[in-house]
């Protein structure tokens, strides 16, 4: 079994978060920028998610620290 990339781990992380803090599925996550280094930093990405079975798009800035998920910053596209 393939163990899962540094990236992938982070991009789980964030969906976890998505998930708990806002019941939001992820029905996609695309990485613009990836500044997380020793498990802090910022993971910048444009997603879809889903809530109660209506899709939206999102710019989010997912901010690790120890790596796990501490905050998050987004912006509405549509």
């Amino acid at each position: 079994m393939k163990q899962q990339s540094e990236q992938e781990q982070l991009i789980a992380k964030a969906s976890a978060y998505l998930k708990s803090h806002y019941g939001e599925d992820t029905v996609r996550m695309d990485v613009l920028d990836n500044r997380v280094e020793g498990g802090s930093g910022t993971l910048q990405v444009e997603c879809t998610v889903s809530v109660g079975g209506s899709h939206s798009d999102w710019q989010k800035t997912f901010y690790f620290d120890d790596g796990r998920v501490v905050n998050m910053s987004y912006r509405f596209l549509r």
